[in-house]
């Protein structure tokens, strides 16, 4: 009788183990955060400008209108709340990059009321640093004061950066047009997702991510606002004057063969100044630095001018581009006003 029992034991056994483990696989799989998904659709027809060197550009960065969807997963242990992603309009060859990733930084009072009141957001386009710390204290800074704050990840940093493979300041130049037409592509995801409120998607970018503002922004005026800190215009005489990061920049460019007409052919490419007048002045606030090592006050106010900025949309700091930090509080705050306050007309499309 035991030579029979024993294989009978040890077959339920097995059975439970199996039962154990299909169990643990289903509190495994449960335990995953589930993907929301929204239907969204670019938002564009076409651009158009007089200007045939700003219509060049346009005719670089536009792409077909298409329909995709936006996805958004609850995040834990980390700074912000929600991880939102949607499809780059380019590839660039890497599946990881062409993932746009938006980090949602949701308001205290959105999580009180659970998420029953849209308000409204501000993508926030980060510098030029890795662990992108200045983006990452603005967006916290935004949702501190009530809005939606989405952290943008630029092409090649964050979620979308591979392991192992380096970025070089050539590559970043050339990704320029992909993070511009992520930026113009985040307004129609934002807009489709709950607790946001569709009419007042603003704009906001620091240093590296300022560039990127003022060429995303200028492409058809979709945003309610746009924000533009310590960043400029003219790349090319940028490059060449500027210190610190800009100087190591510089070097790297011209180890890679990129002096004189290359340098200003490559930096062409990405020049706000080109598309800059299309920004609307009423709807376009510039924060610039006066003794900025990096981005030389000259050429914040050749941005400033191209834009055709009133002196009450420009606020010159007495501070360099390190130390402008302190300033980050006040600056906040008025942003965070401007973003809120009612505004009874709507953006003026191009």
């Amino acid at each position: 009788m035991s030579d029979v029992r024993l294989p009978r034991r040890a077959w339920l056994y097995r059975v439970a183990l199996i039962a154990m483990a299909v169990g643990l696989s289903d509190v495994l799989v449960a335990a995953e955060p589930v993907a929301q998904r929204a239907a969204a659709r670019d938002s564009f027809t076409e651009w158009k400008d007089a200007n045939p060197d700003a219509q060049t550009m346009l005719d670089t960065i536009v792409w077909k209108p298409v329909a995709f969807e936006v996805t958004w997963t609850e995040c834990e242990g980390r700074e912000y709340e929600r991880l939102v992603r949607f499809p780059s309009p380019w590839e660039s060859g890497s599946a990881i990059n062409d993932s746009v990733a938006l980090a949602w930084y949701r308001p205290e009072e959105a999580k009180r009321d659970g998420g029953a009141m849209k308000r409204p957001a501000v993508v926030v386009i980060h510098e030029s640093g890795s662990a992108m710390p200045v983006g990452k204290a603005v967006a916290e800074g935004f949702r501190s004061r009530g809005l939606n704050a989405f952290l943008i990840h630029l092409p090649r940093y964050g979620e979308r950066r591979e392991p192992g493979i380096r970025r070089d300041p050539a590559e970043m130049l050339k990704m320029m047009r992909q993070g511009v037409s992520d930026v113009r592509r985040a307004y129609d995801a934002v807009r489709v997702l709950p607790e946001v409120d569709p009419e007042q998607v603003s704009l906001q970018g620091t240093s590296l991510g300022g560039f990127v503002a003022a060429t995303a922004g200028s492409l058809d005026g979709c945003y309610r606002q746009v924000h533009i800190t310590l960043a400029g215009g003219d790349l090319y005489s940028m490059i060449q004057n500027g210190e610190k990061d800009v100087a190591k920049v510089r070097e790297e460019l011209a180890r890679g063969g990129f002096t004189g007409e290359a340098l200003r052919d490559l930096l062409r490419h990405a020049e706000p100044l080109r598309v800059a007048h299309r920004l609307d002045p009423q709807r376009t606030w510039m924060y610039s630095a006066r003794q900025d090592e990096v981005v030389p006050i000259a050429n914040c106010r050749k941005l400033a001018a191209a834009i055709g900025l009133d002196k009450s949309h420009q606020a010159e700091l007495y501070a360099g581009h390190y130390t402008g930090i302190l300033y980050l509080p006040a600056i906040l705050d008025i942003m965070a006003e401007r973003v809120k306050a009612t505004v009874s007309d709507s953006p003026v499309k191009r």
